[in-house]
This record gives C-alpha cells, structure tokens and sequence, in this order.
C-alpha cells in the first residue's frame, strides 16, 4: 500500500492510541510502525489474534508480559562486548521470567486460545542464563558474596580488616589525649580512606596523612598514621573486590552475548503477545466487532457474490478518533448493487466524516484491528486505499489547491486497480463549477469502467443524475435539519441530497419574496428534481414506518408460536403421564389375574375340574399380559357419533377413552363409573373420562398394506390358538377364521400354537398367514415362548 494516502485518513492517530495500550517499549514501537497487510491469511490471523487476546482479557483482566523490558539494547551491547550494568541484567532477568510464565499460562490454554498458545510457544525463557544471573545478583543489583570462592574470600577478609581498623581509630577518638583536637568524635571516609575531622590548629600535633580539609579550612581530614597500614590493607582489598566483581560481571555479560540471538527472538515474541493484549484493549475502548473479512481468487475477483466490485458491508460504523458519546453511526455498503457510492448534502454535514470512517476501518482491519461497527460487518481485502481529502471546506479555493487535487486524483487513477478503494473528497471543487462537474463524470466513468470501488462526496447536482441514471453508480445523502439549521450526520443510501439554500434563507429571515425570486429564476427540471427528492423522502420514511410494524408484528407471531409449541408439550407430557398411570393399573390387575389363576390351579389338583377351563383361564391371562405391553393403536376407524349433549351413558355404548385412546364398549354401569370394554382388556372409568361414539356397523371395512378387506363385528377369541394334533385342512380353516375375529376384536397380534412335529403344520400356516391381508408381519417365537413350536403374527393397523 501507498503510505502515502494515510495521512490524510489519520490512520497515525490510531496507531498512536494504540501504543497507548502497549505495555513495554518493544510492543509499543510495533504499534507505531503498523502496517495494513493486503494478504488475507496474515490479516485473519491477525484478527484472530485480536479476537482470541479480548476473549482471554474479559477472562482474566490481569494477564499481560508482566515485568517484561526492552532489553534488545542489553544483548546488542553484550554482543560487541560492552560490558552489561547490575541492574541491565535484573532487567534481562525479569524479562525471562515473564516469558515463562506467560508461555506456561498460554498453552494450558490452547484449545481456547490456539493462536495466542502457538506464538507463546516460541518464547525461549534461558534458564540457564536466568540462573546465572540469580547466583550472581541479589533483588537490589548487589554482586553477592557466593558470586564466587574468590570473591567470598576477598569479603571475608575485608571485613575482618575493616572492623580491625574501626576498632583502632574508635578507641582514638575517645581517648582523652585526642579528644580535645576533634572537631567532632566521629570516623569518615575521603578517597576511599577512613579518617578522621580534627581542628586545624592541631595540625603537626597528631601524626598522619591529611587527605582533605573542609570549605572554611577550619577542619581537616587526617588519617592517624598508626591506622596507615591497616588502611593501605584495605584499600588493597577493595581493589581486589572491584577486580572481581568485574570479572564476575564480565563473564555474566559474555553469556548475555552468547545468548544475544535468543534473547532478541524472546523480545520480540513478547511484543507480538503484547500487541494483542494491546489491540484487545483498543478493541474494547472503542467497543468494536472482528468484522468478516473478503478476500480474492487467483483471478483478483471477489471470491463470493455477484456485485460490480469488492464487497463491503459497514453496520453502524463509527469514526474511531470521534468522542463516542457523539458520533453518529452510519452505514455503507459497496459491491453488490453498486461500486460507486456518490453523496451529497451540505458543509459541516458527515461527507468528509463518512469518507474517512470507511478508509479508516478498512485501513484498521486489515491492520488486525477490530472496527467500531455492528457483528456483521464485512470488509474486502483492498490492494490500496487511496484518499484525496482536503481539510478546506470553503467554496473560494485556490487555483493551486485545485492543482493539489488534481494531481492527487491523477497518481489516483494510475496506481488503482479493481482491488482498491478510492475515496474523493468534493470531486471537481476549486474550479468552474460547469468544468468541475464535466470532469467529476469523467472521472467517475473511468472508475466505474475499471470496476474500482469508490465514495465520492459532491456539491454538484447533475452528478445526482447522473448516479441515479446510471447502473453501478448510488446516491447517498446526509441529512440536514431545517429545524435547527444543523447537520445530523446521517447517511441514507439510495436517496441524493437535497438543496436546502432557499429553506435555511428563509428560516433565517430573508425576505419570502426574494426566496420565491430566485425560486422562480430556476429551471423547471430542477424544481421537479427537488419537488421528486422530497417525495421520495417522505415514501422513504413510510416505508420504514411501515417495515418497523411489520417486525414488530412478526415477533409477535414468533412469541404466540413459541407459546403454542410450549403448551402442546406440555398436553404430550400430560398424556404420556396418564398412560403411565394407565400401564400401572393394568399391571396391578394383571397380577390380581395371576394370583387368581394359581388359586384355580390349586383347587383342579383338588376337585374335579375340567382342563379346558383351567386352558381358558390360562389363555385370558396371556391376553392380559401381552396388552399390559403393547402401546394401544393411536387412531380408531369409528366416526363420533351426534347425541344431545344431556344423553347418558347405558350398556352397550361404544365410547372413546382418550387417556387410552381407545374405543370400547360399556359393559357394567355403577355409581363411581362405568366399565369399558376393549377386545380382551376390560378397565373402569368415571363418566367424565369417556367420549361417546357411534355403535359398530355389524360389518366393518379396513384398509390394510395388502387390500382392502370386509370383517363382521364380534368378540374377542383371545390372543392364543391351538392348532396341535388337527388336520391340515381343519387347523388352516381354523386359524382363518380365529385370525378374523382377533382381528375385528382389535388384538395387536397372537400366537398360533401349531407345535413342532415334522414342521408341515408349521409350514402350512406360516404360507396362510403370507397370503392373508389382516396379517402384517409373523416370526417364530423364541425359546422361552415355545420356540419352533409356536409363530407370532402381527395385525396391520386398523
């Protein structure tokens, strides 16, 4: 990109309050030194980068590089064997340890935070180095005693001399033939010797060295030449111990250097963490959105869409420098209808501010900064932004500032492509207003031909017709209250800017006549023009009216519908509840039913009884059970029947049981209810709880997967046939007609119990039970059921 065209986008500003956000100096000078990229991988990694870092820093607000420092200077400096300062290494030492612990916080989160988790895996934290320099230094930048053996001698010794020497000039200063030629009783230092204050007249009177004196002359600094030795001594020493701090330093400094390449690398993955910290932060300053970046094919065409240029897609954009209490959003779209966007209305009214507000954020954007605007907002990946704005807003321009602009729109028109985005700020101003205009189309026509996106600002009317005559060119206004003779700085897509000189001269008290003069002085095509513009303004804010009812009606619709699907829930759970209930009473008489077939099988061991009774009881009981584990069919071919409403319930009546849902017929009637039967399940129920239908035809018709078949109404013969020791043609008549009345009495399936033997029984009635239309499916039934020796067949829905 064209550095060149940030300037008059302010795209430094941003760049500026960005490294306001950063933490050290390394993170800082990237912010600075931002850069759009024009590749769309780099610019979304970016964006996740910033996306992931906002999402970690509403998690945990306090993470950040720590103690981190720009220490690059420090490794250069070790490099060419400049020797490192005690408190360049504490800095050094800081900075790996902020290393490491943010590499140890981020790729514990690497499944939330991939990015972020990836480049903190490149911080190289030197624990070696960082040892180093904890042996050698303590938290205040003092060399320790344990730096070295050598140095630790060198203390040790020194100490003991020193104390020596303390003890000696302590017991001087108080002893009496002293005393009386102190200036004061104390010990100091001056060139590194301890000595003495005495008054000058004692000068000659005491023996040593003078190695100072005061300002006034009135004090000197001696040092008693009985101490002079131990001095020299210690001053030795002393000697030893800078050496020796040195060589220490020395040796710290070389492994610094040796180190240098991975300490810059450390640094610089620092910063690049530490501007994502930053970007999140600027990200929620501004409260602005990742927006959904567009890239292009190899072919330089917008990958999705069919729109004249690149597409792009601001929602309630914001201009980022403005005070956020006062801007006033806007929103742009370029590239599906239109690539050029023309917008007119009056000075000090948004034009300049809109123009800047889309270069600015695509600039942000494909900076990996996220953009004060609404989610949804999409953004191409221009190969250049180019910008000709001016600050002056004056119509008396100069010829040279007309120059300026030309010259500007000229390098415009050489270096942009269908990849770029050019910005014009009042196109053809400066000069003849009927040149102007000439020029403005032209100009338009060259980028609307290049397929160049653009937004052009104008005071020039004809270019409103020509936007509105032309396909692949928009008009776009910002209002103007007449109310208050002030801008609102809205942006209204598809509708031109109208005049507003004759309304403002006339709130503003010029005379109605001179208005209703120039008025008249117009030409009748732009009366129309105008007369047309406020039509279709106030069309345009009906059909907003009338838009927001619509909505508001729609999710209205929405809540009843949610409400609806709410309550048939609930009815399904109700009803899934009572025939719960319902298998539970079943089962409670299906253990009555079984308590009471043991009690009839005791007493046919005792009287005699016939077995035949016993089979039939035993049959009964089988039917319980198996309806106990079948859900009922849920529909019934029996039409409701038309009774007064005051009709009672009497024997005979087929009724509907809905917690069943069920038809049945009253066989016994009671204070408490009525007893329902239905084919071989007989249950009782209070008469609020039942539903009246018409009585059985003595012939009924179903429909079944294999025709159409006619059955008589009867009763139930129950769910079990035994066709054992019968003839061939006898059993398979049998099993006709019992499967005709199972069927009619609405059994869901039954067993025929034909035996094993040879297995032509078996045959037989499997190959009858393949050609009978009542029947759906059968299958052998299992062992504990009686195995080859019994078959299942399934009805088909009634």
């Amino acid at each position: 990109m064209n550095l060149k065209y940030f300037r008059p986008l302010e795209f430094n500003k941003i760049r500026t309050q960005l490294a306001s956000h950063a933490s050290f100096g390394a993170s800082d000078e990237l912010a600075r030194a931002l850069t759009p990229s024009t590749d769309i991988g780099e610019i979304k990694t970016w964006q996740q980068e910033t996306t992931e870092a906002r999402a970690l820093l509403d998690q945990q607000p306090g993470l950040g590089i720590g103690g981190a420092r720009e220490v690059r200077p420090f490794a250069q400096a070790a490099r060419i064997g400049a020797l490192l300062n005690p408190t360049d290494f504490l800095d050094i030492r800081a900075t790996l340890l902020s290393a490491k612990t943010l590499r140890r916080q981020l790729t514990k989160l690497d499944a939330l935070y991939p990015r972020l988790a990836f480049i903190a895996g490149g911080l190289d934290d030197l624990p070696a180095l960082s040892d180093a320099i904890a042996k050698v230094l303590n938290d205040r930048g003092e060399v320790v005693d344990d730096a070295s053996p050598e140095l630790a001698r060198i203390r040790r010794e020194l100490n003991v001399l020193r104390a020596r020497l303390m003890d000696r000039l302590q017991k001087m200063i108080t002893s009496g033939e002293m005393a009386r030629w102190l200036q004061e009783p104390i010990i100091t230092q001056r060139e590194g010797r301890y000595v003495i204050p005495i008054r000058a007249e004692a000068r000659g009177r005491i023996k040593g060295i003078v190695h100072d004196a005061s300002a006034s002359g009135a004090t000197l600094f001696i040092e008693p030449l009985a101490v002079v030795e131990a001095g020299n001594r210690v001053r030795e020493l002393q000697i030893e111990e800078t050496r020796e701090v040195e060589r220490i330093l020395r040796e710290l400094t070389n492994k610094v250097g040796a180190n240098a390449d991975q300490l810059d690398r450390t640094v610089e993955t620092l910063a690049q963490l530490d501007l994502a910290f930053a970007k999140a932060k600027y990200s929620a300053a501004l409260k602005a959105v990742e927006p959904k970046v567009v890239g292009t094919n190899s072919g330089g065409h917008p990958v999705q869409g069919n729109h004249t240029g690149l597409p792009l897609l601001l929602k309630n954009a914001r201009h980022p420098l403005l005070d956020p209490e006062r801007v006033v959003p806007i929103t742009v779209e370029l590239g599906r209808r239109f690539s050029i966007l023309i917008i007119t209305g009056p000075n000090t009214g948004g034009k300049t501010v809109t123009l800047k507000t889309v270069g600015l954020l695509a600039l942000m954007a494909q900076s990996g900064l996220h953009i004060p605007a609404d989610d949804g907002s999409e953004l191409p990946v221009y190969q250049g932004v180019y910008a000709d704005i001016g600050d002056e807003q004056s119509i008396e321009q100069s010829l040279s500032t007309f120059s300026g602009h030309m010259t500007n729109i000229i390098e415009i028109l050489r270096e942009a492509s269908s990849q770029s985005l050019v910005l014009l700020d009042e196109l053809g101003a400066g000069t003849d207003p009927v040149e102007g205009s000439a020029l403005a189309r032209a100009i338009i026509t060259n980028l609307l031909a290049r397929k160049i996106s653009a937004l052009v600002a104008t005071h020039y009317a004809e270019l409103k017709a020509f936007a509105h005559s032309t396909p692949g060119v928009e008009n776009a206004s910002v209002e103007f209250n007449l109310e208050t003779l002030a801008p609102t700085y809205r942006l209204t897509i598809g509708l031109p800017g109208r005049s507003n000189a004759f309304a403002i001269a006339t709130r503003l008290g010029l005379d109605r006549a001179l208005v209703a003069q120039a008025r008249a002085s117009l030409a009748q095509t732009d009366v129309e023009l105008e007369k047309m513009l406020a039509e279709i303004k106030a069309t345009q804010e009906q059909v907003a009216r009338e838009l927001s009812h619509a909505q508001a009606e729609r999710e209205n619709a929405q809540r009843e519908r949610d409400a609806a699907r709410r309550k048939l829930a609930e009815v399904e759970q109700s009803r899934a509840e009572i025939l719960k209930q319902t298998r539970a009473e079943a089962d409670a008489e299906l253990q009555a039913a079984r308590a009471e077939l043991n009690r009839l099988r005791q007493e046919w061991r005792q009287v005699a009884l016939t077995r035949d009774f016993v089979e039939r009881a035993e049959e009964d009981l089988h039917a319980v059970e198996e309806l106990a584990q079948f859900e009922p069919p849920r529909r019934e071919k029996v039409e409701p029947v038309e009774l007064p409403k005051s009709r009672a319930i009497d024997l005979g009546d087929q009724v509907y049981v809905p917690s069943l849902d069920r038809v049945g017929e009253v066989t016994a009637l009671s204070a408490d209810g009525v007893d329902v039967q239905m084919g071989a399940f007989r249950t009782r129920v209070s008469t609020d709880q039942i539903e009246l239908r018409a009585k059985a035809q003595s012939a009924q018709i179903y429909e079944t997967p294999r025709g159409t078949v006619i059955l008589p109404s009867g009763d139930s013969p129950g769910m079990e046939v035994h066709l054992r020791g019968m003839r061939a043609d006898e059993a398979l008549d049998k099993l006709e007609k019992y499967l005709d009345r199972a069927y009619r009495a609405g059994v869901p399936y039954v067993r025929i119990v034909h035996g094993k033997g040879t297995g032509t029984l078996r045959r037989l009635v499997q190959e009858q039970l393949t050609d009978n239309p009542l029947v759906v499916s059968f299958q052998t039934a299992d062992n504990r059921e009686g195995g080859e020796g019994v078959t299942v067949a399934k009805f088909a829905s009634r």
